[in-house]
């Protein structure tokens, strides 16, 4: 049982150095991808930008008071009902943002896959740590229980001793 015992810890202490191995190879390629080129900066701030509350808020307000400006013909009713100009001005704005914020998510979600990986890295090593203890404590229990059995083999002589003479 030691033979497969120290086997079993040799193996599980190789797991755990490659484990550590791998956290520091992330630690590394994290703190390299810590530097954003400019095209990742400028995605992340449309995206950022665009899913704001100022931004809806100001959008609404633009949307508003250029429907009404047409409608009620302030100034010359440059896009009147039903607001093609509008409707382009809207499209164009979505056509040109949707790019950005999909080069924003595809960045994001590579962070998660990547963290993802992390703490099944983590999972995996403290189940292993977790398996190795419960080794040593099965070893600790074998032993003591070898320990009880030559002590009851010893009061046994003693008891078969003690008969033998009375």
């Amino acid at each position: 049982m030691t033979n497969i015992h120290s086997i079993g810890t040799q193996l599980h202490d190789e797991e755990i150095a490659l484990l550590n191995t791998l956290r520091a190879a992330r630690r590394k390629a994290r703190a390299d991808q810590a530097a954003l080129t400019t095209g990742q900066k400028v995605a992340d701030a449309v995206a950022a930008g665009m899913g704001s509350w100022p931004f809806i808020i100001i959008q609404s307000v633009m949307l508003v008071a250029w429907m009404t400006a047409n409608v009620i013909g302030f100034i010359q009713a440059w896009d009147p009902y039903p607001f093609i100009l509008l409707n382009l001005v809207l499209s164009f704005q979505a056509a040109y943002a949707a790019p950005f914020i999909m080069m924003s998510q595809n960045r994001q979600s590579a962070i998660d896959r990547a963290e993802a990986k992390g703490d099944y890295d983590v999972n995996r090593k403290a189940e292993l740590e977790i398996e190795l203890l419960h080794q040593k404590f099965d070893l600790l229990r074998e032993r003591e229980f070898a320990e009880l059995l030559a002590i009851i083999g010893k009061l046994e002589a003693r008891i078969e001793a003690l008969t033998a003479k009375g």
